[in-house]
């Protein structure tokens, strides 16, 4: 049932709010707590249960991060990196190219360097040499080396890790595991067959963080002090977050003390990428994944593959400035290419149909550092899992985004088995694959029929989920601050999201390129500002600036607004329908 009666908003859009059961649990937690009635429609959307409140708004690593131990192969790996310290062996760090690669081969630096210890870095080029460990790299890296520690990568490669003569290997990783692991001295990977699936939401720079504890633990066992780890928080956290990891449980906690971490600007890669975005607050998650993330990935995508790993590692100011330039130029780039890309996905995708169980398009020539982007977008646009494939010759290199409650990896995964896919692999929300051209058509097809047995494709494609009504009075500073305890917000937790019904629009204009500024009240004398960016590139802008004096369901987010010293309550404001009249 639509919320509000909005079952067609401007943007298309039905409402959906909390249901009966969630509106009561929300008012008794309120009784309970007595904290802000739109704070308990937020937890009580989260499933927090009433006597963890107090614990859930003040999460404490301590008390949430995992015994190491839990996973298989930890023991096994801390203590051979270990001895590769003591011997002053030759190390190797063979990462993948995104961001979570690039944060897990910096923390591995960054803890190394603390010990006095060097290691090389090593990132396969995505266009050259593809996802992961491959045979030339491997046997290079290993004439010349005595560990090579596979981060972000290397579940799935039984051959590159055989050619590895003469070196031993280890793999830190969160991808979804085969049936049979590749020989080496150990595969840690909470998506691992035989794990019993507690951490499957960690990503890689969480596994490799606990591998970092466990080594901790085992250095105090010696008698000796290891590395500070809280220092590193803010790789986790930027790594939690670009990876899309649900954040929930521990995840939730590292990014947040990662975030604190990050606050105090001592890294100077992260220092050098926040000016150069031109960040001028206390970063937030949102920062992580839409203002550093794409930064940092932007090297992998179209430039050199391993500028991202640079930069968060770096601890030179002058090499980490002209290292975030580098990226934000290549990122400015890597807008031009993903659009161009997206109006010809996005075309072919709305020929083909967007209300199948998946979307997908392919073309000759994309460029593969931007197909997964461009999925993320279909995906985000029909909630519905995409693909998206850049096609040269008879081969195809795609990238793949699914939705919540929707496993893409596995799905891709039995296609490579079953002979559709030359190769294929992933988690739950991502995955990338190989496929010949000639297969292309069947493998979609198949894809699409295994995803709706998972029903992809079910829910509508343009809902908007709202955690409930919100009068322009009760949106308070006190309360933005209250809900920004509950987070941080991402994946697996979306931001908070409020409908403030029958608002008489006061005052609307265009701000900036294409911007949208609205001042509404109740009618009662409150009065509060939203802010609605991209508005004039839909219907909103044009409806809500020629709507003066009328009313309007408005639908948002709740933000604080500083300027000039003066912290003031707005509307992020996302979707609007006609009011009462």
């Amino acid at each position: 049932m639509s919320y509000l009666g909005v079952e067609a908003s401007l943007t298309g859009r039905r409402w959906i709010g909390p249901g009966v059961e969630e509106d009561r649990q929300a008012e008794a937690m309120a009784q309970q707590t007595d904290l802000p009635r739109g704070l308990c429609q937020v937890l009580a959307r989260l499933q927090v249960p009433a006597p963890e409140v107090a614990g859930y708004l003040d999460p404490k690593l301590r008390d949430l991060l995992p015994d190491p131990r839990s996973l298989r192969d930890m023991e096994t790996a801390a203590a051979r990196m270990l001895e590769a310290v003591k011997r002053r062996e030759r190390i190797a760090i063979f990462a993948d190219y995104d961001v979570d690669g690039g944060a897990s081969a910096a923390l591995l630096i960054d803890w190394l360097n603390q010990l006095g210890r060097e290691a090389t870095l090593y990132i396969p080029d995505r266009i050259d040499e593809g996802y992961g460990p491959n045979v030339p790299a491997m046997e290079k890296l290993a004439a010349r080396h005595d560990l090579i520690v596979c981060v972000d990568c290397g579940t799935l490669s039984h051959e590159p890790i055989a050619a590895a003569k003469g070196a031993e290997v280890m793999v830190l990783d969160h991808h979804l595991a085969g049936e049979t692991l590749p020989e080496c001295v150990a595969v840690v990977n909470p998506n691992r067959q035989d794990e019993d699936g507690a951490l499957a939401h960690l990503c890689a720079a969480g596994v490799v963080f606990l591998m970092l504890v466990e080594c901790g633990r085992q250095m105090r066992e010696a008698g000796t002090r290891g590395p500070d780890l809280m220092s590193l928080l803010d790789l986790v956290a930027l790594a939690t977050v670009a990876d899309v990891a649900p954040l929930r449980g521990v995840n939730r906690a590292l990014v947040r003390s990662g975030l604190q971490v990050m606050a105090r600007r001592e890294r100077p890669g992260l220092v050098a990428l926040a000016d150069v975005s031109r960040l001028d607050s206390a970063p937030s998650s949102h920062h992580l994944g839409f203002v550093l993330g794409p930064r940092v990935n932007a090297g992998g995508r179209i430039g050199q593959a391993d500028l991202g790993a640079r930069l968060l590692a770096s601890r030179d100011r002058h090499e980490a400035e002209a290292l975030a330039e580098r990226l934000d130029g290549l990122n400015t780039e890597r807008r031009e290419v993903e659009e161009a890309v997206r109006a010809a996905a996005l075309a072919q995708a709305e020929a083909r149909g967007l209300d199948a169980p998946l979307v997908w398009a392919a073309g000759e020539g994309w460029h593969p550092g931007v197909v997964g982007i461009v999925a993320s977008r279909l995906k985000e646009m029909t909630n519905r899992p995409a693909i998206v494939i850049g096609l040269d010759g008879g081969e195809g290199k795609g990238s793949g985004r699914s939705v919540s409650g929707v496993d893409l990896g596995a799905s891709i995964q039995r296609l490579a088995a079953e002979g559709l896919l030359l190769k294929g692999g992933g988690h739950k929300m991502a995955a990338g694959l190989t496929v010949a051209t000639d297969k292309l058509e069947a493998a979609m097809e198949r894809l699409s029929e295994l995803l709706a047995k998972q029903g992809a494709g079910q829910g509508g494609a343009a809902d908007l989920k709202l955690d409930g009504m919100l009068m322009p009075g009760a949106a308070s500073l006190e309360l933005c601050e209250r809900l920004e305890q509950a987070g941080p917000f991402g994946a697996g937790a979306p931001a908070p999201r409020f409908a403030i019904p029958d608002a008489q629009i006061l005052f609307a204009k265009q701000v900036g390129s294409g911007h949208l500024k609205v001042s509404f009240g109740d009618g009662l004398g409150a009065r509060m500002d939203a802010i609605c960016f991209g508005a004039f590139d839909g219907p909103l802008g044009p409806a809500l600036s020629e709507g003066k004096g009328a009313r309007f369901h408005l639908a948002g987010r709740l933000e604080i607004n500083e300027w000039n010293g003066r912290r003031s309550v707005q509307l992020r404001l996302e979707d609007a329908a006609p009011g009462g009249g």
